[in-house]
Parts: C-alpha cells; structure tokens; sequence
C-alpha cells in the first residue's frame, strides 16, 4: 500500500531517509506539483505587486484586471507567501508515539509527515524552523532554507532516544507556546503529534484539553494544520486474551483479558470520545485538522486532503462581478 514503507524502520537511517523522498518525489510532489499553499484553505492576503501570467499555471481568478488592462498583457496577483513562506513546525516524539500494530509505528508516521511538509514547502527562499518535543526537552531548529537542513531535521527526529529513566516529557501545551515565542512573523505552523498529552479525565468530548488555549493563540496569528497520528489498536481492542497495557509517558502497566466483550466496549468507547474530544478542540482553535492512521496510506491521506482544502479556497474566493 505504502510501496514498502512498512519495512521502513528496519532500514538504517539514511536509506531511510532516502526512501522517504523517493516517496514524496514521486507520490506526493508528483500529485501535488509541490503548490505547498494547498496545505491549508487560502493564500496570502498582503498584496505583493503583480507579474505576467503563467498558461497552465496560474488561476485566471487571481488575474490582476487592472495591471492587465494598463499594459495590455496579462498579469496575475502576487502576495507575500508566493515570493517566500516561513514553516514552523512542532514533532511530537515523546514516549506515546513510539507505538504502533499496523504498517508502521507512530513515530515513523510523524517522521514521513515532517518530511511531506518539508518537501512539499521547499522553495526559492522558503525557510523550515522546528521544534521537536522528546522525552526530557524540546529540541529547536532554527528556521532555515535547504534540502540539507530539513534532512538534518529528520535525522534528528529519527535518532530522539525512545525513553528515559524517570524522565517526564515537557507538556504538550508548552511546546506550543514555545512555538508561538518562536515565531513571530505570519506563517505556516504545522504541529504533528498524537495529542493524547492534556486531555482531560472526562467522558464529555467538550472538554477543553490543556493545549487548546495555546493552539488558539497560534491560529490568531498563522495559518496552523494539526496532523493528528493515530493506531489502530488507540481506538479498539481485539480479542487476544490476556494482555499487558502500559501507559507510556507514566511506565504504569495493567494487565486486562481482551476477552471480556464489556471491556472492548468500553475501551472503544472511552477512545471514541479522546478523539472527538481532539476533533472538537483542533476545530475550535482554528486549525485545519489532518488525521493520519497507521494502518492506512499516509500519501494518499494527505493528497486527499489538500484537494479538500483547494476546494475550500476556491469556493471561498468571490468570483469577478460579485460582490
């Protein structure tokens, strides 16, 4: 499904690497052409001057009228994220993504987002700052331009230490307000992350998990998309007898017999609501929301989704003559 991305983990970390970009090239760049304004609805709005239209590459419905008619060539509008975009974006690698029972573990599928949003933003002047969010701290990058810096990104993501003896990982919600901190200029903010961490302990899925608040403060500024990375097994349990849970940010073990059908009832059903309660918060705070499945094709998800959102940006646009 994902062209052999399920053995990924078992490559080392530069054939990784590799193959990655070999599957963005010639998956994702090739569908998308690399337009990363597709990412989220709407382009910039700051008014950068205008130059000659492109046939088969501009969209008539940014065509500058006025520009065209005073020199009688065809121009089209430019806005400051055309000429230049600024990324930041913030990896969850903290000790719950390193789960997975499908094609791949979650930290792999937070890897190859990185990578989709590092590829698909790559440009003329276009520049990728990060923060990454491990077990014991949260590691910055600053924001930089190049195929050099984001494959040191990625190498940083894929060597993060999957535990740490008695360490408690920094809170969700302040990796986000660094973030904020950290960026000050309008931009693109791409968090990627399981967001399990924060979640209230309640069956109302309108409760506000402890990150919200902060991821709202971003959205009033940038454009944010939140890559929400979930397994399988996060949302049901199968019946395979007795088994051992382990809570991975605590290290708490519970030993609980899959058997029981009330049990995989209520799991599900406890699940279900964590990930509406994650809908519902991501939704209010402004983000476009962008859920990857370990069992699914992450490529296919993410085209299918920036279709979705060009949809969302075209019928949003007013056409000529309207008002």
């Amino acid at each position: 499904m994902n062209e052999g991305y399920a053995s990924i983990h078992e490559l080392a970390p530069e054939r990784r690497l590799r193959r990655l970009e070999l599957t963005i090239t010639r998956r994702l760049d090739g569908l998308l052409h690399g337009q990363y304004l597709g990412l989220l609805p709407g382009a910039g709005s700051e008014l950068a001057g205008s130059r000659e239209y492109r046939p088969g590459e501009d969209e008539v419905r940014r065509m500058d009228w006025a520009v065209t008619a005073r020199t009688n060539v065809p121009h089209v509008r430019e806005v400051d994220a055309d000429r230049e975009l600024t990324t930041w974006l913030l990896a969850d690698a903290t000790p719950s993504m390193d789960f997975g029972t499908a094609e791949i573990e979650k930290r792999e599928l937070a890897v190859a987002a990185t990578a989709a949003v590092g590829f698909l933003t790559a440009g003329s002047g276009n520049r990728l700052g990060a923060h990454v969010l491990g077990a014991e701290a949260v590691r910055r990058f600053p924001a930089r331009t190049g195929r050099t810096h984001l494959l040191g990104l990625l190498r940083t993501l894929l060597a993060v230490p999957r535990e740490a003896e008695g360490a408690q990982p920094p809170a969700l919600a302040d990796a986000i307000a660094g973030l904020r901190r950290s960026a000050p200029r309008r931009g693109l903010v791409v968090v990627i992350s399981d967001f399990l961490d924060g979640l209230p302990d309640t069956d109302d899925p309108e409760a506000r998990p402890a990150w919200e608040e902060e991821l709202r403060r971003v959205a009033v500024r940038h454009q944010v998309l939140a890559v929400e990375v979930a397994d399988p097994r996060e949302l049901e349990l199968p019946d395979v007898g007795l088994i051992t849970l382990v809570d991975p940010e605590s290290g708490q073990r519970r030993e609980v017999s899959t058997s029981s059908r009330k049990l995989r009832e209520r799991y599900a059903a406890a699940a279900a609501v964590q990930r509406e309660t994650v809908r519902r918060a991501l939704r209010r705070s402004g983000a476009a929301h962008l859920p990857l499945r370990t069992d699914r094709d992450w490529v296919a998800d993410i085209v299918r989704h920036v279709y979705a959102q060009r949809r969302l940006a075209m019928a949003a646009t007013p056409k000529r003559g309207t008002a």
